[in-house]
């Protein structure tokens, strides 16, 4: 009988994180999910419903995180570094030095440590898969975007960086990179689903012509969590439906 893979999602109330744990269940993991606000049992409850296989964490440090996971499972078979901050636009002149610390540090540096503090036990293990969700918005900085585009970009790097340090203990680190994900934190639904301009925005910007919904995202997640190769590692996939290269032209 084939065991159980476990999998940690960190941060799962947002961003990738429904559309991975919801995925991850259905192709039968035991899931892990870590969310600050899942210390309060209303809220892990309004998460979890009445799925199986679904647990939660609650800390806060990335150590702890690691620690309380590897308290509930012997070992991890994957995990998967969802990490995301909110990206109001701050101009140069302006924006608060304290805004460019907050999103290195739950961009590069959360993540980073996450890493870290499981590597022991994802060596003595054997190996595991690492997917960070990252994004690929500094393809096309915007104005105001500093603080976001440099971190994102630190994270990316972060990935491929950890990636050939990482191969030859057989852990595999590659990210999901989205854009125009659908989620109530950056693209929410009263404007971007129901209104005609925020359909038209999504329309002229994105190749597809539309957001892409959680359980899309979830689908290229197991993959990456699932894969028992360990070629594919240090990849940054763009998942933003063509964007920054918009919808095709008329011809003639």
């Amino acid at each position: 009988m084939t065991a159980i893979r476990t999998v940690l999602v960190t941060n799962a109330s947002g961003y990738a994180g429904p559309g991975a744990v919801g995925a991850l269940l259905e192709a039968g993991f035991r899931v892990l999910a870590h969310d600050a606000s899942f210390g309060d049992p209303a809220s892990w409850r309004a998460f979890a419903g009445e799925r199986e296989n679904l647990e939660p964490l609650s800390e806060t440090e990335p150590e702890a995180v690691v620690s309380a996971a590897f308290e509930r499972a012997d070992r991890l078979d994957a995990i998967v570094s969802n990490d995301h901050h909110p990206a109001p636009s701050r101009p140069p002149g302006s924006a608060p030095i304290e805004a460019l610390r907050d999103n290195q540090y739950k961009l590069v540096e959360f993540p980073f440590r996450l890493i870290r503090a499981a590597l022991p036990s994802l060596r003595a293990q054997g190996g595991a898969n690492v997917v960070m969700i990252t994004s690929n918005r500094d393809r096309l900085p915007l104005q105001g975007g500093a603080f976001p585009d440099a971190t994102r970009a630190a994270a990316n790097a972060l990935v491929r960086s950890l990636a050939v340090d990482l191969a030859p203990d057989r852990i595999t680190v590659n990210a999901v990179a989205p854009n125009f994900l659908y989620s109530e934190q950056f693209y929410p639904a009263a404007f971007y689903k129901r209104s005609e301009a925020g359909r038209d925005y999504v329309r002229r910007s994105v190749a597809t012509g539309q957001l892409a919904e959680p359980e899309e995202i979830g689908e290229l997640i197991v993959f990456l969590a699932s894969a028992k190769t360990r070629f594919l590692t240090g990849a940054v996939i763009d998942f933003s439906g063509g964007w920054p290269f918009g919808p095709p032209r008329p011809t003639g």
